[in-house]
């Protein structure tokens, strides 16, 4: 019989927690370090402020820092990039053809020979985040970063983490790559020292291995956690995804300050990035709550009744569980009398009775008051940070349930904005967390390409530029897969959910694209007009100079001159072309912007807008007379019958 520690295990399935490859490995250890100091400065009140370094290592360097001596090649046919005589031969000859084409081939040849070294040699990073969070009891800081599968994320709380896994594995991977340990300063609120660590953890074991430790002088009384790893990775390919993750945190996180700093070797290529923070609004820390009846399992009764200070079932039920009263539970079908007392002496057969009956009784669905959303407010001020749209709406759901978890969907769908393509583009979010990955098969990617008809809302699904961001928070979000990057597409209460939020959302935006093109029109109309006065005038002007330099002949000339007396100013020139032209002038901005309100007020009555108001109770006795069109409203004279 062998076994094996969590470490170990995690160690040889670190695809688990996503660190499928040296790239990945990079961007995951990024977001796990950013997230924690997230909810560490949240959970004291404490605005975050993240600062974010990435520091390039080549292999000589990494060679240099572990004390490894930089070897010479001795045989080079032991290298993937040996090339025999006939080889170089047959090459030099081919060149030699095509002489016209040297130059292009020979930087062909170049760019190839750069990207096979560039795979054959390594590039390691040494990640830090800092943070201005709680920071880490001195004493606790070992097992809180060196031993798998302890942690202070195990309630039933939402968190952007759930086992605290993320950092371990950064460690983890470290000591795999690396075997470099990692570096630690952590400071609580009101200490006078920092504490400082550099460990690893010993993965057969499960142990943290304390290289050395001492506390620090803190004179500024700073207080947070600054954390420094080194592993392997790959900038190259995964440098777009750790920008677009910062970005999206960034989204959904307005309140919070992000400095991004990309060291590289060659100064050139480094890269500063400040998110800035645009509201001190925060919302309120999510609260660990008690179990739903309908979400519980066999052996987490079991788990609950061993560890419960409950003597009888009935308090067990009242007070270990929520939407449970206590006049309910002592009510069928839950049949206290049916089990023995003391609860702690249930058999087997009595849990698995209780268990049925849990699944079996109605209860009231729990609330969303344990709930954090990131609010309307914040995601409305994030999307107009980060993508400075056009136009932008919002809207949170009601809270609803699945298996027993509340959970409350917010979405945003926006239209313009820089650095954002035509299109759909969809920004997923799982408890204020951005998704990056296996989008394809998630709920919000199916529900906005498939399941929305953006024709009906006014919006080219083509040529626009859409944003639609879709957040969800619960205690348990229903991940699909090893890597928690997908929420699953086949729970109706999901889907519902999901579109209902991105129809409030684009019914918000109907409203608005329909004003901006009645505005468009308008503009586009008087523009037409006004372009063709200056013609109109002079011709009509033309024909009543003439008219009135020739005699008048017949009754309708005669009846011009007495009667309206139109070409008597013409005579005297009391009425000039410009004239003319003034009053066709305002002649069309007043009919227009009167045609214009027509409009609007018809497209607002088809959208619903305009509603109906009575100064006196509408009955029998009263009617009304037709509808006068006013400049703000629409009036109905009253008839008493």
């Amino acid at each position: 019989m062998q076994q094996k520690s969590p470490a170990e295990f995690f160690a040889e399935n670190k695809n688990i927690a996503g660190f499928d490859n040296p790239g990945k490995c990079l961007y995951t250890t990024v977001r796990e370090l950013v997230e924690n100091s997230l909810d560490a400065a949240e959970s004291s009140g404490n605005l975050p402020d993240v600062e974010v370094t990435i520091e390039e290592i080549s292999q000589k360097r990494m060679n240099t820092i572990r004390g490894i001596a930089n070897l010479e090649r001795v045989d080079e046919t032991l290298y993937q990039d040996f090339e025999t005589e006939d080889l170089r031969k047959k090459r030099m000859a081919k060149e030699a053809r095509e002489q016209e084409k040297l130059m292009k081939a020979a930087q062909k040849a170049e760019v190839k020979r750069a990207a096979a070294a560039s795979k054959s040699t390594k590039t390691f990073y040494k990640v830090t985040v800092k943070d201005n969070g709680t920071g880490m009891p001195h004493k606790d800081i070992p097992n809180l970063l060196g031993r798998v599968l302890s942690g202070t994320k195990y309630g039933l709380q939402q968190t952007r983490g759930k086992f605290g896994l993320g950092a371990k594995m950064a460690l983890i991977w470290s000591k795999m790559s690396t075997g470099l340990p990692i570096e630690v300063w952590s400071a609580r609120q009101g200490q006078s020292f920092i504490s400082y660590y550099k460990l690893d953890i010993d993965i057969h074991k499960n142990e943290p291995n304390v290289h050395k430790t001492e506390e620090k002088p803190n004179p500024d009384r700073w207080h947070g956690a600054e954390l420094s790893v080194t592993i392997l990775g790959n900038w190259q390919y995964y440098r777009a995804k750790i920008h677009k993750y910062l970005r999206q945190i960034a989204v959904i996180t307005p309140y919070a300050k992000f400095s991004f700093a990309y060291v590289a070797e060659d100064e050139k290529n480094s890269i500063r990035i400040n998110f800035t923070r645009r509201t001190d609004k925060m919302p309120a820390p999510p609260k660990e709550v008690k179990y739903h009846p309908a979400s519980v399992d066999l052996e987490l009764i079991k788990r609950l009744i061993a560890v419960t200070k409950c003597s009888t079932l009935r308090q067990f039920l009242y007070k270990d569980f929520s939407s449970i009263s206590k006049d309910y539970a002592g009510m069928p079908p839950h049949q206290p009398s049916r089990f023995p007392m003391p609860l702690h002496s249930l058999s087997q057969q009595c849990k698995g009775l209780l268990h049925q009956l849990l699944h079996e009784a109605k209860f009231k669905d729990p609330d969303k008051d344990h709930l954090s959303p990131a609010g309307e407010y914040n995601l409305r001020l994030g999307i107009l940070k980060e993508l400075n749209p056009e136009l932008v709406a919002t809207h949170q759901g009601d809270a609803r349930v699945l298996e027993g978890h509340a959970f409350v969907v917010e979405a945003a769908v926006s239209v313009g904005g820089r650095d954002i393509k035509p299109g759909i583009n969809v920004y997923r979010f799982a408890n204020r967390i951005p998704l990056l990955f296996e989008g394809g098969s998630d709920v919000i990617t199916r529900t906005a390409l498939k399941r929305i008809n953006w024709a009906n809302y006014k919006i080219n699904q083509t040529s626009d530029k859409v944003g639609v961001f879709v957040s969800i928070v619960s205690t348990k979000i229903p991940y699909k897969g090893a890597g928690k990057e997908y929420i699953a597409d086949d729970m109706d209460e999901m889907v519902h959910a999901v579109k209902h939020a991105l129809q409030q959302c684009c019914l918000q935006l109907k409203v608005k694209i329909t004003k901006q093109q009645a505005a468009k029109e308008q503009k586009l109309r008087r523009k037409n007009l006004i372009k063709y006065v200056p013609n109109a005038a002079a011709a009509v002007f033309k024909v009543l100079q003439t008219m009135s330099e020739t005699p008048a002949v017949g009754p309708k000339r005669r009846r011009m001159e007495t009667d309206n007396d139109i070409l008597g100013p013409v005579k005297r020139r009391e009425v000039e072309e410009g004239t003319l032209v003034q009053r066709l002038t305002e002649y069309v901005e007043r009919i227009d912007t009167d045609m214009a309100l027509e409009y609007q007020m018809q497209q607002g009555m088809a959208e619903g807008m305009q509603q109906p108001l009575f100064l006196m109770p509408q009955t029998a006795l009263h009617s009304y007379g037709p509808p006068l069109q006013g400049t703000a409203c629409t009036v109905c004279l009253l008839s008493v019958g």
